[in-house]
């Protein structure tokens, strides 16, 4: 009996090694810090518990606040350890290559179901941007379907920091919104101006009251009892808003500063012109000369120069090119829309994307440059970025090559590539706060 028992103790041992449960592999882990933060700051992606030299793929997937669905991904191997550090490790494929730690952000685009041509840009600041961030078995080409999930975590982008302050603006005819910064102040006042899409663009105002401005959110068109179209503009309009913030009792004196881009910009360079209480400009994309709309003040008009529609061309696709439309502000005969920036007494920082092919924002920089040293100043900074295209915004705002035109309503090519305008938006951030710094005190 005893043997039989030892025969069948034999033949059972196969059959409990099959169903003993192998050692248990460590699962894997996906930490993204810190996990609710400003949105220009960097995040750290760290991944453990991978095989040594696993291959995978890290998703970013993030929806707009009408539901549109965005993402990005990249191709990883971990190292020795298993371990993947986005900081440190270079992606191999996907949306972009290198070491980029903030590349699954800036290469988010529209979902393969979605409307292709949009942006992410919030419309409200309050709520906070969550980005899920997923880790995939092996490499997936971008559109594929991804393998097996072995990770994943949420990371918020906050657009308004905790004590910020937001003033909805109904100030004499000035409508928009104030940013103040937690505290007493006085804070270093700024005007913010977006382009031609019109209606009011908050989230840089908000990120730089994060960073200590009082910032204006200023729209000019198309917002509450505004003009719906930007046919004349008045200087008039952006002169009282200077001065509403100006004497804020927040806001620090004597001057205040304004920021701008592509119309907004332009704008920007005719109130440091034209008003005492603008003593800092920044000029983003910009134009040298008035463009558009005809620029009212008290007497004087700056006619605006127009876009010659022959002058666009059309991808087989259906992308308009716009770069060669605008009329030449170096031509004699529209002399009279040059802003005549020599009159200034404040600073300018004029940033500008070497591949912006909305309009030629580099030759316009040159032309400023050129006016103001002819009047013998010198008071001037120029950040020109290679590869950079036409909308440069704070860092990791995806990039977005070509975009639907609000007026237009057709898509128009913004030019830029996306890593090379991923570091001009994280640079020209650091300078464009240290310049305004530095002029406002």
């Amino acid at each position: 009996a005893a043997m039989w028992r030892v025969l069948a103790a034999a033949a059972a041992a196969p059959a409990r090694a099959l169903l003993r449960t192998p050692p248990a592999r460590r699962a894997a882990s996906l930490t993204l810090s810190p996990a609710a933060g400003p949105a220009d700051e960097r995040v750290e992606t760290r991944v453990a518990g991978l095989s040594p030299g696993q291959l995978v793929t890290l998703r970013a997937v993030a929806a707009d606040d009408r539901g549109c669905l965005f993402q990005s991904c990249a191709h990883y191997r971990a190292d020795s350890r298993g371990e993947l550090h986005l900081g440190t490790d270079a992606s191999h494929g996907g949306d972009y290559t290198g070491v980029e730690p903030m590349g699954l952000f800036w290469s988010l685009a529209p979902a393969g179901m979605e409307k292709p041509y949009q942006r992410l840009v919030p419309r409200s600041t309050d709520a906070p941007m969550k980005v899920e961030v997923l880790v995939h078995q092996g490499h997936s080409p971008p559109g594929a379907m991804p393998g097996p999930v072995v990770a994943k975590a949420e990371v918020q982008r906050l657009f308004t920091a905790p004590g910020v302050r937001r003033i909805r603006l109904k100030e004499g005819v000035v409508r928009g919104s104030l940013f103040l910064p937690p505290g007493d102040g006085p804070f270093p006042g700024v005007i913010d101006m977006y382009g031609d899409e019109g209606g009011l663009i908050e989230f840089r105002s908000s990120l730089l009251a994060t960073h200590g401005f009082a910032a204006l959110s200023l729209p000019y068109f198309d917002f509450e009892d505004l003009p719906r179209v930007m046919k004349e503009l008045k200087l008039e309009y952006f002169e009282e808003a200077a001065r509403f913030l100006q004497r804020h009792p927040k806001v620090k004196g004597p001057g205040i500063g304004v920021i701008g881009t592509g119309k907004g910009a332009e704008l920007a360079l005719s109130m440091i012109t034209f008003l005492p209480e603008v003593v800092a400009a920044v000029s983003i994309s910009g134009c040298s000369s008035n463009t558009v709309a005809d620029l009212h003040y008290g007497e004087m008009t700056l006619p605006g120069l127009r876009f010659d529609m022959k002058k666009v061309s059309v991808s087989d696709s259906g992308v308009f090119d716009i770069f060669e439309a605008l009329d030449d502000p170096a031509n004699p005969a529209n002399s009279r829309s040059v802003i005549p920036i020599e009159k200034a007494e404040g600073h300018f920082l004029l940033v500008v994307g070497e591949d912006d092919r909305i309009w030629k924002s580099s030759l316009y920089a040159e032309l400023a440059i050129r006016r103001l040293r002819q009047h013998g100043k010198e008071n001037f900074e120029l950040l020109s970025y290679p590869g950079a295209g036409h909308r440069i915004d704070p860092p990791s705002t995806p990039f977005c090559q070509v975009a639907v035109d609000r007026v237009l309503g057709v898509p128009v090519l913004g030019g830029g590539e996306s890593k090379a305008h991923a570091h001009a938006q994280e640079h020209s951030w650091g300078k464009i706060q240290e310049f305004l710094h530095l002029h406002l005190g």
